[in-house]
């Protein structure tokens, strides 16, 4: 395998910018990010929210010159912790490099930023059905989130 490096995303470069969106479009594409690519609208305007939005970050990893994978996250609140916490919304690796311990690489970065940030914690959602996927996020230390022993669900409301 090519050597791998990672680093963050410069939100100010529209290279990189066009890397975090072909890498999340190609993990919309795959049946566990909904089997579905992101819309031509959704494609255009990523880039400007990301650039502007105050709180967003992301890892980038490279087999060499070619972008292989992506961690997108967002900065949060942890209210009962006083400190920041860090949304890990996104995580792709190519199909094509799976199984090559990209995906773990790019888990230890985000604690790594998240640290740099003096995150409390590290959240992410993951499907029921994604066996691959809770694998590896608890053999990295993720758990279920609870509150006295009572595991969170995921809600939402579309607007």
């Amino acid at each position: 395998m090519t050597e791998l490096t990672l680093r963050e995303a410069d939100f100010s470069s529209a290279d990189d910018l066009a890397r975090v969106v072909a890498l999340v479009d190609a993990y919309a594409s795959d049946p566990m990010g909904g089997g579905t690519p992101l819309s031509a609208e959704v494609r255009e305007r990523l880039p400007r929210l990301l650039a502007t939005h105050p709180t967003a970050f992301a890892v980038l990893a490279f087999a060499g010159d070619t972008p292989v994978g992506v961690a997108l996250c967002v900065l949060g609140l942890s209210s009962f912790a006083a400190r920041p916490s860090v949304n890990l919304h996104d995580l792709a690796v190519l199909p094509g490099q799976r199984g090559l311990g990209i995906g773990r690489r790019l888990l230890e970065a985000v604690a790594d930023a998240a640290r740099r940030r003096d995150a409390c914690k590290v959240t992410l959602e993951v499907r029921p059905d994604n066996d691959v996927g809770r694998h590896l996020y608890a053999d990295v230390g993720f758990e279920l989130s609870a509150l006295c022993g009572q595991a969170y669900l995921m809600m939402e409301k579309p607007l």
